[in-house]
């Protein structure tokens, strides 16, 4: 049994290294942010001159990441107790 775990816990963790290994390469791979030479209104049509600005609701935005946050670390303590620990000498 011990075996078959450390086997699935190798595969697992080279799954997990894998998926952050293609995490990384994928915005190397994206489009340019550079306007392109094809546009039609002779310029960038991104921006109308100005600097960015706050776009949507940031407060909105900074709560959601909250809840979040305090979801993970709730699931994070129960699963904590629920887990059977083995005594450390």
């Amino acid at each position: 049994m011990s075996r078959l775990r450390r086997r699935l816990r190798l595969g697992l963790a080279s799954l997990v290294l894998a998926w952050l290994l293609g995490l990384s390469i994928g915005p190397v791979l994206a489009a340019s942010p550079a306007p392109s030479a094809g546009s039609d209104y002779g310029g960038d049509t991104r921006t109308s001159g100005q600097g960015p600005g706050l776009v949507g609701s940031p407060l909105y935005a900074i709560g959601g990441v909250l809840v979040v946050a305090l979801i993970s670390i709730g699931i994070t303590l129960v699963y904590v107790r629920a887990t059977n620990h083995p005594e450390t000498p």
